[in-house]
């Protein structure tokens, strides 16, 4: 049995069944991890010996009777910026490199109380911006060496769709759970704003910050949101709303559906390959019985163009501890989001505050007239390149940014979902966005779209 294979939901129940058990599965995932990471680079720490102790007590405690959580046996991989009480807390950068939190997030809190086994911390760009700091070799793409792995939660990325875990942490500031989501073939959601708890989750930029689930199949990450999500006292954003079970939500036809699109939006200064993508994801999704509505996304071009100002501010923030007292420490990527939120004005600051108000309420009119909106995840394929926007092309910020970054603004859940495998053998992929926490309204049109688009990968060892 090829456990990497299984999905996080299979290997759930099997454990939960006695077909498996943790330990098994533990110990098949690192040994993995051991044969293809020194390659692909996903991880900057395996905790190996941790892992191994957690998967024997789990079983021990099935053995004694105790219930088995919703994750139980399931191996997951954290973003390093989420805090790990006793083990480094990098943030993909080295002035953090000797960080050692005093406790873990609360995410971690929740995946571990759920019965999910941390087998390590997988690696991000500095400081969850655009570049990997100079002395970081980035990830890998399983899918093709050379191309792009999808900004910040690049090894998230790489760790799940190479079989190195069955679930990963992503967190998504101006599209960093779906840019690696469709860069690596998988299902992503970037929840509601304050759906997730931002404890112990080091920020790059507080205001626009969200953490999700990334995996292979949508039942997967609704099982890791429903353990996800949930009111926490100790984070001053978090929605204090009840959670549905997910994994209930589930469906096979979409009969009662509206799928709203915005052609302009979808096609003006996009490639053609992209374009051609949302046709065909929307083809599936009105087989299934969805209806078709088109609208009109509100205005959202200051948004787009100046998210490096909000970005930015709040990054010089979170930073104010290091930067610029250790300034010769970071890479030109990071300082430089620093520099430009240091240098800009509360006036600009407060402008786009006002941007974002307007946005959400034009976009919560909006979307009461359907089920959830279709847009790509970024304007062009997946390309050559590591960076966002990619080196070997002239793509400006805005540009790339305007079908991740305005949803960061407004604080609406998406899903990310492959299609296909395109002619060079690369994953397609395609965005919904929904209402204000109807996560599980994208749960149930994913997990239908996905039953019939029948996405499946390929052998990546």
């Amino acid at each position: 049995m090829d456990i990497h294979r299984l999905s996080l939901s299979d290997v759930t129940r099997r454990v939960k069944s006695g077909a498996l058990n943790a330990e098994r599965v533990t110990e098949a995932m690192l040994e993995r991890i051991a044969r293809l990471d020194p390659e692909l680079g996903a991880y900057v720490v395996v905790l190996a010996d941790r892992a191994m102790e957690r998967a024997h007590g789990l079983d021990d405690a099935m053995a004694r009777g105790e219930a088995p959580g919703p994750l139980q046996g399931a191996t997951v991989a954290l973003k390093d910026l989420l805090s790990t009480r006793g083990i480094p807390t990098t943030c993909g950068t080295t002035v953090l490199a000797d960080w050692r939190p005093h406790e873990d997030a609360t995410v971690v809190e929740r995946l571990e109380a759920a019965g999910a086994i941390v087998v390590g911390k997988v690696k991000l760009t500095e400081g969850a911006y655009g570049e990997h700091h100079p002395s970081v070799e980035p990830p890998i793409n399983p899918w093709r060496a050379n191309r792009w792995t999808g900004v910040s939660s690049s090894g998230s990325g790489v760790a799940v769709a190479a079989g190195l875990a069955h679930g990963a942490i992503g967190t998504d500031t101006g599209g960093s759970i779906r840019f690696p989501s469709a860069a690596c073939g998988l299902v992503g959601i970037k929840p509601t704003y304050g759906r997730v708890s931002r404890h112990g989750v080091f920020p790059l930029a507080d205001s626009l910050d969200h953490v999700g689930p990334m995996t292979r199949t949508v039942e997967d990450a609704a099982r890791m949101l429903g353990v996800m999500a949930g009111h926490d006292p100790r984070d001053a954003t978090s929605l204090d709303v009840p959670v549905p079970t997910y994994t209930a939500l589930l469906r096979e036809g979409l009969d009662d559906v509206r799928i709203g699109i915005d052609w302009s939006y979808v096609t003006d200064d996009v490639d053609v390959s992209v374009v051609q993508t949302v046709r065909d994801a929307l083809g599936v999704l009105t087989a299934l019985g969805a209806e078709t509505v088109e609208l009109r996304l509100p205005d959202h071009t200051d948004l787009t163009d100046n998210w490096v100002i909000t970005c930015g501010a709040d990054c010089a923030r979170a930073h104010a501890a290091t930067y610029p007292a250790r300034k010769d420490e970071y890479g030109p990527a990071l300082a430089g989001l620093i520099e430009t939120g240091l240098a800009a004005s509360e006036e600009a600051y407060e402008r786009l505050e006002q941007e974002r108000t307007r946005f959400r309420a034009g976009l919560d009119a909006v979307l009461e007239g359907v089920d959830a909106m279709i847009a790509p995840c970024q304007p062009t394929p997946i390309a050559h390149a590591e960076r966002s926007p990619p080196p070997d092309s002239d793509t400006p910020r805005q540009r790339f940014i305007r079908f991740t970054a305005p949803f960061d603004y407004s604080g609406h859940p998406s899903i990310t979902l492959p299609l296909d495998v395109d002619s060079d053998g690369l994953p397609r992929a395609f965005q919904l966005i929904g209402r204000h926490l109807d996560e599980e309204g994208l749960v149930g049109i994913g997990s239908a779209f996905e039953r019939a688009a029948g996405f499946d990968y390929p052998t990546l060892d």
